[in-house]
């Protein structure tokens, strides 16, 4: 759902072509302690940070872990936030907490789940 989508910026109004591009482990390339998830929007990269600390915590809740595919449509829905709220314009990197991780898989979830027919 978050992999390939189209969001309208808030500010420019334009459209802007969000595609999910690769999975990062961010210890090796910024020494962090997150998966980078890395979208071109517009060909642009775009690098969602999720803190390690959210699997933990999640796992913790739910007694479910955060997979590789929930962890994209995680950072999809904010990417997709962050664009339509303006937040985005300009920026590549863009650092979550684990609570905001947490809020996005939530709200991630219920929209996949909305869209599955009946």
């Amino acid at each position: 759902m978050f992999e390939n989508f189209t969001v309208t910026e808030r500010w420019s109004k334009k459209p802007v072509h969000c595609v999910y591009q690769m999975m990062i482990v961010a210890i090796a390339t910024r020494h962090a302690d997150a998966i980078d998830i890395k979208f071109l929007a517009d060909g642009k990269p775009a690098v969602v940070a999720l803190p390690h600390p959210a699997w933990v915590e999640y796992k913790k809740r739910t007694g479910k872990m955060i997979t590789d595919s929930l962890a994209v449509e995680i950072a999809g829905h904010y990417l997709k936030q962050a664009l339509e709220s303006g937040e985005g314009l300009g920026r590549e990197m863009f650092s979550l907490t684990v609570q905001e991780t947490l809020e996005h898989l939530e709200a991630a979830v219920q929209e996949m789940q909305a869209q599955v027919p009946a």
